[in-house]
């Protein structure tokens, strides 16, 4: 299929050159099944999807193979082959042959590929090109001999200027260039119209067949899409808006160039049927002069091609970089940058044991070459993608040179998942196309049909899920249903009763609740579906309203109920979120209906009011965080302050024992005055167990345990966590649930009950606390008490606390090589001083 052999007749060489909407794409397709054999080249997976499904049609499935880099479909006698122009098989020779969007060859990125095919890439009988007209004066200059047909556009394209997202025609393709403003777009076009379809590159054919299958069917009427869509994807698309004129190219963000403005605007208006394009949102106006080159389609003409040396040298490394770094030798050619498998081959090459093994072993070149060309589908960085392919240079030139079984499996495994959302599943859709790209390479692994078959299936679960997810997110099918039942009416007799009832053109279909919509069935699916949207459409301005008022509301307004629930003047509006902070608890406002900004509002308002709530009844532990937010506490009381307020408020004593015996009179004193008790088996702040603080406390815990507040329950299992506890005032003993005060009650009664030996639980004890004989038992065995002399059958067992007898553990000395050994010098007390002996003073004899 490259150079044509001597002694052969020329191929008839053309380029079909022309603005979008003009046939090029079609007119290959038929040329192309005129032949008995052919192959087309075209720029994205999708497209050739697409094409290859078209000709599937016409020619069934054993008569066509698709060749992309993730994907090959190779029937035993394929006759045409549908390729990205980076997988074109150039050593199968066909009759005819077809480049599609040709004028790439000028892509810093991938131009030198299309370049390659438009120099060297041939039919045995016919070769045709097909691209924008800037690509006439190119052509000419660098293949003289070709045929250069021009067409004309089917229909007209004019600029209808700005438009807001909400007065946007039906039928219309709005044009983003990042996933966040794609987005963003769908979701408003949801709220204000009903829905939108999602079409990314990044989406599988499969995913993006779907997508673009509701909007071709007329179940949604917008199209929201990055610049793909400019690449010959084909859709009945009346009206081309752009959220914006610039785009990230993978190293900075710039302006469109006008062609590629002029390349996604043409995709309004098919055949012969008129389009428009405009700019909508905030992207600002187009240019007149640019108007008039989209109009016109007249672009400033590629004079140059993107182009690096195919005739690699693969006799030694440095020659293989020395290749790659070749100057073209023809008028028309530049040297491209250094593409991604280069730059991956020139960080390689750095290292010592590559060129080694490069050198000793000439097919270890020819791996390392392969395994730089795999593409980077995940969009990671340089090093990310270098590490992989010098894991997979690694295997394939060691041992068995295939990819490890359990490596394959183990990448598998960790993609096999069809959990997340939207960005998680394209992610992960982007890790199988790698995945893919692996399994297709028969070389590179020894079960290669096993794999392709696993990761085609994986593919297949993902976009299903991926697709559904974006339905969910970006479509409302009763309002699309509405829109097309009431034919876009402006208004609609609606109203909402004293009582909250919603009625629309007189029929009851809902009740507002707060800011919360409840919808009513309808006699059938589709009575149900459209009275639900126009009832959303009805009570919008009332919520909106509604949500105005709550945010200027008081706080006495408010009510927090038991089981986390925000009401508002006596109905639901909000609900605690669960597993936040206890002292920094956040509201989540109920309903989806109302404008963002003012939803915003309303929730800031209902966090503000916990905040209030947390301040007013547990004001103890936030005079607590104050005081260790602001420095008043340091050393000991510090430390032993943050683990109370970890816990909630209540904490077990044993842990902390010896720092409490160690503090001071005055850090004591300090603690005292923060609200803080230190009692006989437990730490607590005593206003953490008042009735208002343990309420408040559960309502901010929702999905908390709930267990009683006054009496001696088993704990389930798993036990609750110290925050549920000390939440409820509680503490777990023995497997029990024992409320804070009920000990402190224990340690009164038994010091009042003191025996020789010990202390003793009268009957009276256990009345008062509500406990049985067994349960008082298990208590104090668990306080660290134990029996202290064998008891008489009717007497009652003394007890002692065994702490009180505990040999204290010898400290462990650290190695002197230690860094702990230093540790401990510096906490070692200083050695007491000896006093020096006073000397008695001498008394001198008088002289005789």
């Amino acid at each position: 299929m490259s150079d044509r052999s001597t002694g052969l007749a020329p191929s008839k060489l053309t380029a079909v050159l022309g603005p979008t909407n003009t046939g090029k794409t079609h007119l290959a397709v038929e040329r192309m099944l005129g032949h008995a054999s052919g192959m087309i080249g075209l720029p994205l997976r999708l497209l050739a999807r697409e094409i290859y499904d078209r000709i599937v049609k016409l020619r069934g499935k054993a008569s066509v193979a698709l060749i992309t880099g993730e994907e090959k479909i190779v029937p035993p006698r394929a006759a045409y082959f549908v390729c990205t122009v980076e997988a074109m098989p150039l050593g199968r020779e066909v009759d005819f042959l077809a480049v599609d969007e040709i004028q790439l060859c000028a892509d810093p990125e991938r131009g030198h590929i299309f370049t390659h095919r438009l120099l060297h890439a041939r039919g045995k009988f016919e070769t045709m090109f097909l691209g924008a007209g800037t690509m006439a004066h190119l052509v000419r200059r660098l293949l003289p001999d070709a045929e250069i047909v021009g067409r004309e556009r089917f229909s007209n394209l004019s600029y209808a200027g700005s438009k807001k997202l909400t007065r946007l025609p039906r039928r219309t393709a709005i044009v983003a260039f990042s996933t966040d403003a794609v987005y963003a777009i769908a979701e408003l076009i949801r709220r204000q119209r009903g829905g939108a379809a999602v079409v990314m590159g990044s989406l599988s054919p499969r995913t993006r067949n779907a997508q673009v299958a509701l909007y071709q069917s007329g179940e949604v009427d917008f199209l929201v899409a990055t610049d793909a869509i400019g690449m010959g994807l084909n859709m009945d698309v009346d009206h081309v808006a752009f959220a914006g004129l610039r785009k990230f190219d993978g190293k900075r963000t710039r302006w469109l160039y006008p062609q590629e403005v002029g390349q996604i605007a043409g995709r309004a208006g098919r055949y012969t049927r008129d389009g428009t394009f405009g700019v909508t949102g905030d992207c600002e106006e187009i240019d007149e002069d640019l108007v008039e080159a989209v109009e016109n389609h007249t672009f400033e003409p590629i004079i140059g091609a993107e182009w690096r040396n195919a005739r690699l040298d693969f006799g030694s490394l440095p020659g293989l970089l020395r290749s790659l770094a070749e100057t073209p030798r023809r008028n028309g050619l530049s040297l491209s940058q250094e593409a991604l498998d280069e730059r991956t081959l020139r960080a390689l090459a750095k290292q010592e044991d590559v060129v080694a093994r490069c050198k000793a072993d000439r097919s270890a070149l020819l791996r390392l070459w392969d395994v730089c060309q795999t593409p980077d589908f995940r969009k990671t960085t340089d090093d990310d993608h270098q590490r992989m392919a010098r894991t997979l240079f690694d295997d394939l030139t060691t041992g068995r040179k295939r990819l490890p079984e359990d490596w394959v499996g183990g990448q598998f495994k960790a993609l096999d998942r069809v959990d997340g959302e939207i960005d998680s599943l394209a992610a992960r859709l982007s890790g199988v196309r790698t995945l893919s790209y692996i399994a297709n390479r028969p070389d590179w692994v020894a079960n290669p049909a096993h794999w392709q078959g696993l990761t085609r299936q994986l593919e297949d679960r993902i976009s299903d899920t991926l697709h559904e997810k974006l339905m969910a997110r970006f479509i409302d099918r009763r309002t699309s249903v509405l829109m097309k039942q009431l034919g876009e009416r402006e208004t609609l007799l609606a109203g909402v009763g004293q009582g909250g009832e919603v009625t629309v053109e007189g029929h009851l279909v809902g009740h507002l609740a707060g800011v919360t919509f409840t919808p009513e069935k309808g006699a059938s699916a589709l009575e149900e579906k459209a009275l639900r949207n126009a009832a959303q459409r009805a009570v919008g301005p009332e919520i909106a309203r509604r949500l105005g008022v709550l945010a200027s509301e008081a706080d006495d307004a408010f009510a927090l109920t038991p089981d986390g629930a925000i009401l508002w003047r006596g109905e639901i509006a909000g609900a605690v979120r669960h597993d936040l902070p206890l002292l920094s608890p956040r509201a989540r406002l109920l309903g989806d209906l109302g404008p963002l900004h003012a939803r915003e509002r309303a929730e800031r308002r209902l966090d503000a009011f916990l905040a209030g709530e947390v301040d007013r009844a547990l004001a103890p532990l936030r005079k607590l965080e104050r005081a260790l937010a602001g420095g008043e506490l340091r050393g000991l009381p510090r430390g032993i302050a943050h683990r109370l307020l970890e816990a909630g408020g209540v904490l077990d004593k044993g842990p902390v024992d010896p720092e409490l015996k160690a503090l001071s009179q005055g850090e004591r004193r300090t603690l005292k005055s923060l609200g803080v008790r230190i009692g006989a088996f437990s730490l607590y702040c005593p206003g953490v167990l008042k009735a208002e603080a343990v309420a408040c406390a559960r309502a901010l815990n929702p999905s908390g345990w709930r267990g009683a507040l006054t009496t001696l329950e088993v704990l389930p299992k798993p036990e609750p966590s110290p925050r549920e506890l000390s939440a409820s005032g509680l503490r777990a003993v023995a497997g029990f649930s024992v409320p804070v005060e009920a000990l402190e009650t224990l340690d009164a009664l038994l010091r009042a009950e003191q025996r020789p030996g010990g202390v003793v639980v009268t009957e009276a004890s256990l009345e008062t606390l509500g406990w049985t004989a067994p349960q008082a038992s298990a208590v104090l065995r668990a306080l660290d008490y134990t029996p202290a002399i064998r008891a008489k059958p009717d007497a009652p067992i003394v007890w002692k606390r065994r702490g009180a007898a505990r040999l204290e553990q010898k400290p462990i000395k650290a190695r002197p090589d230690s860094p702990f050994a230093a540790l401990a010098k510096l906490t070692e007390p200083p050695p007491r001083r000896k006093r020096p002996k006073r000397r008695k003073p001498v008394v001198q004899k008088a002289a005789s």
